[in-house]
């Protein structure tokens, strides 16, 4: 009896035509996954002490991602150039660029908790000047991916989601990575130049993302929620609000010896307290955001979503909210914050593990490098 051969079913990247195309297919949605990771890595260890060794596993783990994807992503320009340029013109992709220097800040800020325990100070220069390589590219993204939604990209309010918060939202990050910084350097001037140019970056994101944000809204108002494909954009919302209110209460932390060492004592306090202030009103509004993106979500749950790798949007948004909620606790010394706190950090860890084993799954048989840029004439 003759033997019918078949394809095996656990060989890798049995939907794509061949191997290669994981290069050809390859966008920046899947720095995402170092954004969702990392954040993980520096929430574990705030909410549980005795997990500093498994949230160093996950940050090694993200690091060696964003290393892995940035060798993807830079051999697919090197051999599909014409391809890959088709990310300008495209309105979802291209506001992926942001996902690049927010995963970079997200692996800054674990080096200075797990790296300098272990390494000493010796890695400082180091992570500052990739520090500063990453606002050259967060201001990039903010300004130059805008640019282009208004002169090369199609947009349209009813088809407008959350994702055109990506590309703004990284200099915001790039600061609350500033605040953390900050004090490890030596020289006081330095410090102070981190710290203002900290307060420029949180400027120069917060304000734009909230006009996104009022725009989200009436998209929603006129024409209801964003499709079951898109569903986990909306948690992508909640990403600018508590990043916001993290970094508002790092830099003001760090504000009053700063300042004091520059001469500038009496502006230290003054930025302590509205440090203290902002937080708490950006937490505040981060917490209408929160609820509604659950809403969203149990309602695209009970009619079907499809999985893609824009589920990481669950990720690093509850992340970056439950730090702050953390930090609020710290401050203030209220139990509720730093219960609210674990709670967040401990559905973070029911969605990474969700989200990171069908991440896996799907990359095994290749379904899920699919890049639209390709398909777009």
């Amino acid at each position: 009896m003759p033997c019918q051969t078949a394809a095996h079913p656990l060989r890798p990247f049995k939907r794509l035509a061949h191997p290669r195309e994981v290069i050809r297919q390859f966008t920046p949605n899947w720095f995402a996954v170092v954004m969702g990771t990392g954040v993980l890595a520096l929430a574990l260890p705030q909410a549980f002490a005795g997990l500093h060794g498994v949230a160093e596993v996950l940050w090694w783990l993200a690091a060696g991602l964003f290393v892995l994807f940035g060798v993807l992503y830079g051999a697919r320009w090197l051999m599909f150039f014409h391809e890959a340029r088709r990310i300008f013109t495209h309105s979802t992709v291209s506001m992926f660029f942001g996902t690049i220097p927010m995963g970079l800040a997200t692996l800054l800020n674990g080096a200075l908790l797990f790296g300098l325990p272990r390494f000493g100070d010796g890695i400082l220069p180091w992570v500052e000047a990739l520090w500063w390589l990453d606002v050259g590219m967060a201001l990039l993204c903010g300004v130059a991916i805008p640019f282009l939604m208004f002169t090369r990209q199609e947009h349209s309010i009813d088809q407008m989601t959350a994702v055109w918060l990506l590309p703004v939202v990284a200099a915001e990050v790039a600061a609350a990575s500033g605040g953390l910084l900050a004090p490890h350097l030596a020289d006081s001037t330095r410090q102070l130049h981190m710290l203002i140019t900290s307060y420029v970056l949180w400027a120069v994101s917060l304000p734009v993302a909230f006009s996104i944000l009022t725009i989200l809204i009436l998209r929603m108002a006129l024409h209801k929620l964003p499709p079951a494909h898109m569903a986990a954009s909306s948690w992508l919302a909640l990403g600018p609000i508590g990043t916001g209110a993290l970094g508002m209460l790092l830099l003001g932390g760090d504000a009053p010896a700063i300042f004091a060492a520059n001469g500038l004592a009496g502006f230290g306090e003054i930025a302590r307290g509205l440090g203290l202030i902002a937080g708490i009103v950006l937490w505040g509004c981060g917490f209408w955001w929160l609820l509604t993106a659950l809403l969203i979500t149990f309602k695209h749950v009970h009619q079907g979503m499809p999985f893609n790798l824009g589920w990481w949007g669950f990720t690093f948004p509850l992340g970056v909210y439950a730090l702050a909620t953390l930090k609020l606790g710290s401050w203030l010394h209220i139990g509720f914050f730093q219960v609210m706190g674990e709670v967040l950090v401990l559905a973070l860890v029911g969605l990474w593990l969700l989200v990171g084993w069908r991440t896996l799954g799907g990359a095994w048989r290749g379904e899920l490098f699919v890049s639209p840029c390709i398909k777009q004439i």
